[in-house]
């Protein structure tokens, strides 16, 4: 009984983690700064990203032609980041979930509630 109702709260909080964490991607992410990120303003205050490879490898990947930038290829732009963001957010919560199903080991029935059972 307490296990299950652990199990339960478990769920129940990390429902509410998932949600607040996609409220987070979906609402502020149009906020995020139209400013270059810390590798591409370096670049240019350094001058160098000229030299940047015409044919970058993140344009082979598969996801590339789902997303470009932070935002989502096909949507009207004022949803594009906020799908993106959600997506990433579903994703990585779904990488996590899957690592934490396969590292973590089930736990055992305790022997006292089969007797209880019978």
């Amino acid at each position: 009984m307490t296990n299950n109702l652990s199990n339960k709260s478990n769920r129940l909080l990390i429902m509410i983690g998932l949600g607040i964490a996609s409220g987070i991607a979906i609402f502020l992410s149009p906020f995020a700064s139209p400013n270059p990120d810390g590798l591409d303003r370096v670049s240019q205050d350094l001058k160098f990203d000229h030299k940047a490879k015409a044919d970058i490898p993140a344009r082979k990947l598969p996801f590339y032609a789902i997303f470009q930038e932070y935002a989502l290829r096909g949507v009207p732009d004022a949803v594009a980041t906020p799908l993106a963001g959600l997506a990433g957010t579903l994703v990585t919560f779904g990488i996590a979930w899957g690592i934490g199903k396969l590292v973590i080991k089930p736990a055992k029935k305790n022997d006292s509630s089969t007797d209880e059972d019978d």
